[in-house]
């Protein structure tokens, strides 16, 4: 495909990662095929997102369906439109809450992920303070007529600085966060780089106690496993002040809250989010958008998933003629269908192509053979249950690599030869023969 144009870093990415089994995180606009119905729902949220609004959705499907790269996609896509996104994966040592910090190990993931448009690979903290204080400065300037010299400049400053944290200490924290943002200000005006290393370090939620932050700051609370759930709204309420159209929290793996063993554990979390779920849908939370990935059965076994929590099974099943339509995805639920085999194909035709365009070379893998490496995939044993996007994908790099290492390598020898002749009635093969015959 000679008129594709990608750069190199991004082929590299996406070739290493596709390889490796893992989502990307640049260039997933050119391998990106369906789930448009799904997108244009979750675009919808984060319009009302910008409006002050605030959003929360399930993703679910099961494991390589694609949940992590769509997750991704939106992501990608709300930074490029002036969002502040961060994300995490849940594990073992990450939950919303739990007795050893897991619920604060969550947060310090999701700030040290803290990313924008200007810094996409996470580590944005302290370019949002900045950004923050540029904006004070700037509207001194403009508003006030005051330039950077002038004796009262500061003053004027610290002025626009109160008026941000009043509005914020109506909230709950709001007071102890504001004062923390006007010691990273007071850190900055005097030049005292310790200073304003300990709000950095307040705000990621360093601080192991009070006593520590009293002394350092002269705040006597600390973000910890109960409360760093309200800070997340401070941010979202924060980054909206500032500029940002919002704020966006990805978490993935949500099925490591099933996993947990212990059921008075299990419940605390799901007690967790259905606060999270709540504020999101009763208007408690504003500029905050909470997106989680999750396989069906977290969401929906009755023993031990959400569904065993009837508080959050009552908000979170379907209505009565909402799951009669397919692409209703209106409510906090997205489910996700495997991808038709018609688009499983587009993706092949365009990983085969940037492939080629990476490693600078010709490929001569034709529609038919992928067709037939789709067909061979779908034959093997239990495959209708097993295969996802992302085995066939992994299968289809390790293909093109072994093509392209090995020249004297054939297709045929790999995959096999056609067993069917696929023949139309004119005796030619036509791709809608073999797609017609052929399902994923």
């Amino acid at each position: 495909m000679n008129e594709l144009k990608i750069p190199k870093r991004m082929t590299t990415a996406l070739v290493n990662s596709i390889t490796a089994g893992v989502v990307p995180r640049i260039g997933l606009e050119y391998i990106a095929v369906g789930r448009r119905a799904e997108i244009e729902a979750i675009l919808r949220d984060l319009d009302n997102i910008a409006e002050g609004g605030a959003a929360f959705k399930l993703i679910t499907g099961k494991y390589g369906s694609g949940k992590s790269f769509l997750l991704q996609m939106i992501r990608n896509y709300a930074m490029d439109r002036g969002f502040a996104v961060a994300d995490a994966d849940l594990s073992p040592e990450r939950r919303l809450v739990g007795t050893k910090g897991q619920g604060l190990a969550t947060y310090k993931e999701l700030i040290s992920h803290l990313s924008t448009r200007t810094r996409p690979d996470g580590g944005a903290l302290e370019v949002i303070l900045q950004k923050w204080i540029s904006s004070l400065q700037q509207k001194v300037m403009n508003e006030r007529g005051v330039e950077p010299g002038h004796p009262s400049f500061a003053g004027e400053v610290e002025k626009e600085i109160f008026a941000v944290a009043s509005e914020m200490r109506s909230l709950v924290h709001g007071f102890d966060f504001a004062k923390v943002l006007a010691s990273y200000w007071n850190g900055h005006k005097l030049g005292d780089e310790d200073l304003k290393q300990e709000a950095l370090r307040w705000l990621r939620g360093e601080f192991a106690t009070r006593t520590e932050s009293r002394k350092a700051l002269g705040v006597g609370v600390i973000i910890d496993d109960d409360n760093w759930y309200d800070y997340m709204k401070l941010w979202a309420e924060f980054s909206a002040a500032i500029g940002y159209k919002g704020l966006l929290l990805f978490i993935d793996e949500g099925v490591n809250l099933y996993k947990i063993t212990n059921s008075v554990s299990r419940q605390s979390n799901y007690e967790k989010l259905l606060t999270m779920f709540n504020d999101t849908m009763q208007g408690k939370a504003e500029y905050l958008g909470i997106f989680l990935g999750g396989t069906p059965q977290f969401v929906e076994d009755h023993r031990r998933g959400l569904f065993s929590y009837e508080a959050l099974r009552s908000r979170l099943v379907a209505g009565r003629y909402g799951a009669a339509a397919p692409n209703n995805f209106s409510g906090p639920i997205i489910p996700l269908e495997m991808l038709s085999s018609e688009e499983i194909l587009v993706l092949l035709q365009r990983l085969r192509d940037i492939h080629a365009l990476h490693y600078g070379y010709a490929s001569v893998l034709t529609d038919d053979q992928l067709v037939h490496f789709m067909e061979e995939a779908s034959s093997r044993l239990g495959a209708d249950e097993l295969l996802t996007p992302r085995e066939l994908v992994r299968d289809f790099m390790d293909l093109l690599h072994t093509l392209h290492s090995s020249p004297e390598t054939s297709f045929e020898s790999l995959v096999g030869e056609r067993t069917g002749t696929g023949k139309a009635e004119g005796g030619k093969d036509t791709m809608d023969d073999l797609l017609a015959e052929f399902e994923l």
